[in-house]
């Protein structure tokens, strides 16, 4: 059972648990970012919200935002993401999205911005009229899942501060996938930090929990977690 919860006159938010997914319509056709973690149903959704023709994109390929793609024929992802997406057993067509690239629902522009690290090919949204920034997973104040394959904590903060150093004007407001909602700017140069502590060995709040049977390390800031692959020398 999701909750349904309208942002504004054309942007709603689904809470599916623990997972959060969007729908945005312009003047011409609607657009899910992702489909979920239970709801197989999220085209069926997303057609109750609105009239218009809906299309789907995905942030990320983890299968907590994939679970309502075999709905549609086709979709738009970033081609770094498919055979990650493949892998997951994923079906249907990909449209390939790149780093810049505008899709337009009809006087409303949403553009592309990559933003490789959680996963090779994660994306961000900006809704450039309405100045958000739909983050996936990447800018949260919850647990980011950061262990086993895919990962890569370096692309990870690159991407930060690439987009700090080239969008930080362009939004004022952050729609996360996970944790709080919403989130704001300020949050992006803390995750930075906490990121780069990990990285140098300099964070000192790491503590072993489980994640669906696999011991995983969780460094836990005030702003948010980072799970992690468990240092080798705690092994």
């Amino acid at each position: 059972m999701v909750d349904i919860i309208q942002i504004d006159n054309n942007t709603w938010r689904i809470e599916d648990n623990f997972v959060r997914f969007f729908l945005l319509t312009g003047e011409e056709k609607a657009l899910l970012i992702d489909s979920g973690a239970n709801t197989p149903n999220a085209k069926e959704i997303a057609e109750s919200l609105t009239k218009l023709p809906v299309i789907l994109l995905n942030t990320h390929a983890d299968g907590d935002h994939i679970s309502g793609n075999e709905s549609f024929e086709f979709f738009y992802m970033s081609p770094d993401e498919e055979r990650y997406y493949r892998s997951k057993g994923g079906l249907g067509t990909i449209l390939p999205v790149k780093d810049g690239e505008i899709i337009d629902l009809g006087n409303r522009p949403l553009k592309i911005i990559s933003m490789p690290g959680h996963t090779p090919g994660s994306i961000a949204v900006l809704d450039i009229n309405n100045r958000a920034l739909i983050g996936g997973d990447i800018i949260q104040d919850g647990n980011i899942f950061m262990f086993k394959e895919h990962r890569n904590m370096f692309l990870y903060i690159e991407s930060l501060r690439k987009l700090l150093s080239c969008y930080a004007k362009e939004f004022d407001i952050i729609y996360p996938s996970h944790g709080s909602f919403p989130v704001y700017p300020d949050l992006i140069t803390n995750l930075i930090e906490g990121a780069e502590q990990i990285i140098n060995g300099t964070a000192n709040n790491g503590e072993i929990v489980h994640m669906s049977g696999t011991p995983v390390m969780l460094y836990k800031f005030p702003y948010a977690g980072f799970l992690c692959d468990i240092p080798e020398n705690m092994k």
